[in-house]
C-alpha cells in the first residue's frame, strides 16, 4: 500500500497514512512558511531597489523665486517659493525618457522656462539644478553607471 495524504484542516495539519495503516500528523504551516522565507531571503540578498534620482534645486538668483516646477519624464513636482541660497531636495523615479525642465517666476514677475539634459528610464544618482541670475541655469547630473 502506498502512502496517502488526506487534508484534515488546511490551516493546521495533514494526516498521513503510512503503509502499515498508521495515521501520522504533519504540520503544513512549515511547508508554507519555508518557501516564503526562502523567497524573502533571496530578494534581500539580491539587493532589489528602486532606481531613484535625488534632485536638488539650488536658488542662487539672489532673490526669492516663486512657482518653481520641475518636469521630468512621466511626472513633475513643484515648490511654492524658494528663498535665495535655499536648496530644495526631491527624489523621483524616471519612467520613460525625455528632457528635464524647470520653470519659475522670478522676483520681477518674469517667467523662465529652461530645458536640461535628457533622462532615461533606470537613471539613478543625483541631479543638481543651480538657478542663476537672469534666468540662467547650471545643470549638474551625476548618475551611477548602469550594468
Amino acid at each position: 500500500m502506498r502512502n496517502r495524504m488526506v487534508m484534515v484542516d488546511p490551516n493546521q495539519k495533514t494526516r498521513k497514512i503510512d503503509s502499515e495503516g498508521q495515521i501520522k500528523m504533519r504540520d503544513t504551516k512549515f511547508r508554507v512558511f519555508l518557501p516564503v522565507l526562502v523567497l524573502a531571503s533571496s530578494l534581500a540578498i539580491s539587493g532589489c531597489h528602486s532606481h531613484l534620482v535625488d534632485c536638488m534645486i539650488d536658488n542662487r538668483t539672489g532673490a526669492v523665486i516663486h512657482e518653481v516646477e520641475i518636469d521630468y519624464p512621466s511626472a513633475s513636482f513643484g515648490i511654492d517659493s524658494l528663498n535665495p541660497g535655499q536648496v530644495y531636495t526631491y527624489k523621483f523615479k524616471v519612467q520613460g525618457s525625455g528632457f528635464i525642465k524647470v520653470q519659475y517666476t522670478g522676483s520681477t514677475g518674469k517667467q523662465f522656462q529652461l530645458q536640461g539634459t535628457k533622462l532615461a528610464q533606470g537613471d539613478e544618482g543625483q541631479y543638481l539644478i543651480i538657478l542663476l541670475p537672469d534666468g540662467k541655469v547650471h545643470w549638474v547630473p551625476s548618475f551611477n553607471l548602469r550594468n
